[in-house]
């Protein structure tokens, strides 16, 4: 009688902490993951933003974002996103060396998928250059 009591106390326990189990996850949904600078000038950096919604049940921490190369540099916010709130990661890269470019930052977070990956691209021009390929626009 003693084990039928101890396995019953053990499967209301499983029971309970199954209808007790927090399923709730943030989760990001970017507007747009990739950003193109098309041509810019050498020597100016440029930003951009990535805005985003948690879509999640849980409130979105984002605890580090990591760009590749020390030719970009991130903000983000910083304070807890929760469900249906906005927030941003701004990308900013220097523009220091001339030619194409294509840069990735890490975005670490409690989401449910932790990694996200962002992306710049674009095409770094001499001042001259740029100046000219803005005007042909």
């Amino acid at each position: 009688m003693k084990k039928i009591m101890i396995l019953c106390a053990v499967i209301f326990g499983f029971a309970a902490l199954a209808a007790f189990r927090i399923d709730a996850q943030p989760e990001f949904k970017f507007q747009s993951e990739t950003h193109d600078f098309g041509k810019i000038t050498q020597g100016k950096p440029v930003s951009f933003e990535f805005k985003f919604t948690n879509i999640g049940d849980a409130p979105l921490i984002i605890s580090n974002v990591k760009p590749a190369c020390g030719c970009t540099i991130a903000d983000f916010t910083k304070t807890p996103i929760k469900k249906g709130e906005s927030g941003m990661i701004k990308l900013t890269y220097s523009a220091a060396g001339m030619g194409t470019f294509s840069k990735t930052a890490t975005v670490e977070s409690n989401s449910k998928t932790p990694t996200k990956y962002l992306y710049i691209k674009g095409e770094v021009l001499a001042a001259d250059a740029a100046t000219s390929a803005s005007a042909a626009k």
